[in-house]
């Protein structure tokens, strides 16, 4: 309904329904017009050159936040965890990868003062086991949770100061690292926000996942990173100008 709108339309006689509600609503004008302030939001939407979406695991559940981008405008989206309601701002293309790291909380630790690059390497299985043993909650020491579950030591006590885990993927119409099934550039990342023991990227499975992809026996690497490296990764995820450009022509 919206998209006949902004296409200013015919508007078909079974969607007279949806555009009464619309207008009971306030977002359509008495003539059946979309408010003007709307109408960024709403073309936006409707022909999107780049979505970034950022999912945030933690203590609270799953949040889906996020950017979209048009020729014109680009708008950010938050939700509350468990909320169907998401708040749309807009914003400028400047401050668009500080919005996305805020989104993850992303900010500078101790981690910027040593040396990344230490490596973790197990399976998901294991990873599995160890998340599950320690939701059970207790007193259990991340040498213990190891050794029962078989998963490194290193691997249990990062996981003991978990504070979320979040993956960034960013998806347009053009040329990408990946290309999906439907045609879409995408590039993605995968991290964990340990608190005291830093941020670590998921290097394997690398970013991004299908359904069906992972099992119990793929193989988990996790590297240590600074807040500044993921800096960089969250800008190197959006699309270059010239990604951009190549994005295949309407006919």
């Amino acid at each position: 309904m919206l998209g006949i709108l902004v296409e200013e339309g015919q508007i078909p006689g079974g969607l007279s329904q949806a555009r009464d509600e619309l207008r009971e609503s306030g977002i359509l004008d008495a003539e059946g017009k979309i408010l003007a302030d709307l109408y960024p939001l709403v073309s936006t939407l409707m022909e999107p050159r780049v979505i970034a979406r950022v999912e945030v695991t933690g203590p609270q559940g799953v949040t889906s936040n996020g950017a979209v981008m048009g020729d014109e405008f680009i708008f950010i989206h938050e939700a509350w965890p468990g909320a169907a309601e998401s708040e749309y701002v807009p914003a400028e293309p400047e401050s668009l990868v500080w919005s996305l790291a805020r989104m993850v909380d992303l900010h500078r630790d101790f981690s910027d003062e040593v040396d990344s690059g230490e490596v973790i390497e197990a399976t998901m299985g294991l990873l599995d086991q160890v998340i599950e043993r320690m939701e059970r909650g207790g007193t259990q020491e991340p040498e213990a949770v190891a050794e029962v579950t078989g998963a490194p030591v290193r691997l249990a006590e990062i996981l003991a100061e978990l504070n979320c885990m979040w993956r960034m993927t960013v998806a347009w119409q053009g040329d990408g690292p990946t290309r999906a099934d439907s045609g879409l550039g995408v590039s993605a990342l995968a991290v964990w926000d340990c608190g005291v023991e830093g941020y670590w990227v998921r290097e394997q499975p690398t970013e991004p996942v299908s359904e069906g992809q992972v099992d119990a026996a793929s193989e988990l690497r996790v590297r240590r990173a600074s807040a500044k490296e993921l800096w960089r990764r969250v800008t190197d995820l959006l699309p270059d100008g010239a990604q951009l450009t190549s994005s295949p022509q309407k006919g």
